[in-house]
């Protein structure tokens, strides 16, 4: 196990501009076998097709969308309908793969034409889907593959804003555990549609030994170090939070492979960075902002995790017009 970041597949990359490489645009006829996902194997969707059905059959549950009174009283259940899920605003596209899960699981045999992949840039009226099948069964979807796509559109949007924010320094932006609960893979997989970095999946993968562990052992950085390393896997990297530069030294010494640097000023943590001189990691965090982490990755950090990136996005404005 490491703490390493995963790093982003090549359409998630902070270099990658996703207009000039949007793909073909594909047909899905009915069901045939797991889904793809953005440029194929580039970027990988989380979830596994039993997962994927579980989660959507869930939320289509939660909604009622198996019987929808209102559209059973005013669509004749014949009738088909076409439709395109297109962008009001300008954004990171993520969530593709549920939306098509959604709709197909109340009609089978739904024509879905994909426009845009996960990962893509998007104008305002840029289409991104397009649906041909039965009326009720569009509109009974819409509300659930809408809620999952705009939730995930905003992680990867604001995950962009933070990626060029910091674009032509060495700093990656990572996020946090701050998830959703439930929703934690399929945000992660949103940050990296956005051009961003996961950092550790949850508290089994990494050590990260913070202020409150630090308490129970008496404030005794080279203890907890210690104990962390006899009891981790072999080739577990050792990640110790730092709130004053004295402690840096320590962590430093006690062996530390990832320094935390949190909510240190950009002065102090470019003192820290020349401390370090590359014999651990640094990572920057807390209070991180978009119109403070340009001034952050400048201090000469290695990473930069900030939890607004899944706790505070705006969903990205998308909506369902039919023809």
């Amino acid at each position: 196990m490491s703490l390493e970041p995963r790093q982003p597949e090549s359409r998630g990359h902070p270099d990658y501009r996703g207009p000039e490489r949007r793909r073909t645009p594909r047909i899905i006829t009915s069901f045939t076998g797991e889904y793809r996902v953005a440029a194929g194997e580039e970027l990988l969707f989380p979830l596994e097709q039993r997962a994927l059905v579980t989660v959507v059959r869930s939320a289509l549950e939660e909604d009622g969308a198996f019987n929808d009174i209102t559209t059973i009283a005013c669509v004749l259940s014949q009738r088909h309908a076409r439709g395109t899920l297109v962008a009001r605003e300008a954004g990171v596209i993520a969530g593709v793969p549920i939306a098509l899960e959604a709709f197909r699981q109340l009609d089978p045999k739904i024509s879905i034409r994909v426009d845009v992949e996960d990962g893509t840039d998007v104008s305002p009226g840029s289409p991104i889907l397009f649906f041909t099948g039965h009326a009720r069964a569009l509109l009974s979807a819409e509300r659930v593959a809408l809620n999952f796509m705009q939730r995930l559109s905003g992680v990867a949007t604001l995950t962009r804003k933070y990626v060029d924010a910091v674009r032509g320094t060495k700093a990656k932006i990572l996020d946090t555990r701050k998830t959703t609960p439930g929703w934690r893979k399929l945000e992660k997989y949103a940050v990296r549609a956005g051009g961003g970095t996961n950092h550790r999946m949850d508290l089994a993968t990494a050590v990260l030994i913070k202020d409150n562990h630090l308490a129970a052992v008496d404030g005794n950085i080279t203890v907890a170090v210690r104990h962390a390393r006899a009891l981790a896997p072999a080739g577990t990297k050792i990640e110790v939070e730092c709130d004053r530069p004295d402690q840096v030294d320590v962590a430093l010494e006690a062996g530390a492979d990832i320094i935390m640097l949190d909510n240190m000023t950009p002065e102090q943590m470019a003192e820290c960075v020349r401390r370090i001189d590359g014999r651990a990691i640094t990572e920057a965090s807390g209070g991180v902002r978009l119109d403070t982490v340009r001034e952050i990755a400048e201090a000469g950090v290695d990473w930069i995790s900030v939890g607004a990136l899944t706790h505070s996005p705006r969903a990205l404005d998308l909506a369902l017009d039919f023809e």
